[in-house]
């Protein structure tokens, strides 16, 4: 796990950073449907699994930008950007109804990301437990929740709480205009993201998803 310092008297947000972890602390939230047409078209064609190639892309995304590798180390009271974020998956079990997390190391690679994932989650498969690590503090918690086709979700921390990194969720996609539409959430604090920041993921998930079909 590497990151640097970011000096908060040059951050570009340096006046929105103050104001959202001294004034006003609090999270934005915004959940929008993309279109997963092609990737779910890929994806029965080349007999992979639609839910690690959807992760792979949103993996990318995120590392894409340094705004959504930000952190904060509350021991110093530092602002930092992690050189690389990961994964957190869960793993469902229908016999418990409880889920497990998983733990996957991004790779830039496709095939390598997808094996991984892939051998993650069936490892997970094996235990009932949590297995929360909380020594994995640049993981990205990247949720499925495939039940149901949502409009809106909001994940609520703590008042106060200064977590910096992105919790992101998607839902069941669904047809809608001849077009095959998903729900996904995205969470981020407001000190370090604001409505354009987290607008953004969307527009580049599509983006990812155009050049990651187009390419195979």
């Amino acid at each position: 796990m590497n990151y640097r310092v970011i000096d908060k008297d040059t951050y570009y947000r340096k006046g929105v950073y103050r104001h959202f972890t001294e004034d006003c602390k609090c999270s934005v939230s915004m959940t929008a449907r993309i279109d997963v047409t092609e990737l779910v078209r890929y994806s029965k064609n080349s007999g992979t699994r639609f839910y690690i190639n959807f992760l792979y892309i949103l993996s990318k995304v995120l590392n894409s930008r340094e705004d959504y590798r930000m952190g904060y180390l509350w021991e110093t009271d530092e602002l930092i950007c992690y050189d690389v974020i990961n994964p957190t998956q869960y793993v469902f079990h229908e016999d418990t109804e409880t889920c497990t997390p998983v733990y996957t190391e991004y790779s830039e690679d496709y095939d390598v990301f997808y094996a991984n994932a892939l051998r993650d989650a069936e490892e997970a498969k094996k235990t009932r437990e949590y297995l929360l690590d909380k020594d994995h503090p640049n993981w990205f918690d990247a949720s499925y929740i495939p039940w149901c086709s949502y409009d809106s979700m909001n994940i609520e921390l703590p008042d106060g709480y200064l977590y910096f990194i992105p919790i992101v969720n998607w839902g069941k996609y669904r047809e809608e205009n001849g077009r095959l539409m998903m729900p996904v959430s995205v969470r981020m604090n407001h000190a370090v993201a604001d409505g354009y920041l987290v607008a953004k993921v969307f527009s580049l998930l599509e983006e990812e998803i155009k050049a990651f079909t187009a390419e195979r």
